[in-house]
């Protein structure tokens, strides 16, 4: 069952129109990440999702509500996790969550809310002695507080370090569990690629792909991968066998542009043991997210990405 159904979607400012006729859903429980460049029509897509902006035209369902209309008992099945949210830096994480729930009729316990973000050891430090990483959990803290069915995640691990990403990752993985859905936007591709059920692609608020994170990176240049090592010690690259599409030499580097990956590692590694040869560095690279990301988002000759007020 959907969760969240568009279609036809269009917000115009002025002349500038932000978004497109978008069309999508997103199924219950489904993680499923919104990308695009800035200036694509994200922000303005999901903040009329949340019902904190009217759209021009179309079609939106949210948990069944309008978010346009839907009032507080549409609220009160959202939460909204923001890229910077104003907190009161005296409080302690225990008081803020504890003042949070209290919006709600349908809450979790504080004491879970903040067991479940791993801030257990800062129940009673106060917001102003946190670290970044520990201020980001806490804002997730209290868009979990109300129990929402549907939570909104806006770039929710900027800044942090390859450590602290993974553990939000973590958490993220762990409301999925819960049965959450979750729309994720991000600019970090492999971010979206761990994490995603989905991904849908936005341009010049227009959708542009949709589809599970590994379908659309397999149709960055047309699915082709490269395999690449370095010739052995003492043989030519006319001494390789006939692979891929497309051959590369640099040197003693070698890269192979194939789209039938499985049979020419083969069809490499059974000729480098028929001569006993190691190849050093060997390495098969598939196509990744970003870069289907790239080839979809890439501007128009004479534009550039991102063109335009609202994101």
């Amino acid at each position: 069952m959907a969760a969240v159904t568009v279609e036809g979607l269009r917000k115009d400012y002025g002349s500038l129109r932000a978004v497109d006729g978008l069309s999508f859903t997103i199924e219950e429980g489904e993680v499923f990440a919104l990308l695009g460049p800035n200036g694509a029509g994200k922000t303005t897509t999901v903040e009329i999702l949340e019902g904190y902006r009217q759209r021009t035209a179309g079609e939106v369902s949210v948990l069944g509500f309008d978010p346009a209309s839907g009032g507080r008992a549409f609220r009160e099945r959202i939460g909204i996790v923001l890229q910077e949210a104003g907190l009161d830096a005296e409080l302690t994480v225990h008081e803020l969550v504890e003042m949070y729930g209290g919006f709600y009729p349908r809450r979790r316990p504080t004491d879970q809310v903040i067991e479940l973000v791993r801030l257990a050891d800062k129940r009673t430090a106060r917001v102003k002695t946190l670290s970044g990483g520990q201020r980001r959990r806490l804002d997730l803290a209290l868009g979990l507080v109300g129990d929402p069915d549907l939570l909104f995640l806006d770039e929710p691990t900027t800044g942090f370090d390859p450590s602290a990403r993974r553990r939000a990752w973590e958490l993220v993985e762990r409301l999925s569990s819960l049965g959450k859905t979750i729309l994720l936007t991000t600019h970090y591709m492999d971010e979206a690629q761990h994490l995603a059920d989905r991904v849908a692609v936005i341009a010049s608020g227009r959708l542009v792909a949709i589809g599970p994170p590994g379908a659309l990176a397999g149709q960055a240049d047309q699915g082709a991968a490269l395999i690449e090592f370095e010739l052995p010690s003492g043989v030519a690259a006319s001494d390789l066998p006939r692979l891929g599409d497309q051959v590369r030499v640099d040197g003693t580097n070698v890269e192979i542009r194939t789209t039938r990956p499985v049979a020419d590692m083969h069809a490499l590694t059974t000729w480098a043991l028929g001569r006993d040869a190691e190849l050093p560095s060997l390495q098969l690279v598939r196509p990744t997210l970003e870069e289907a990301y790239l080839q979809l988002t890439e501007a128009p000759a004479g534009t550039e990405p991102g063109d335009g007020a609202h994101g």
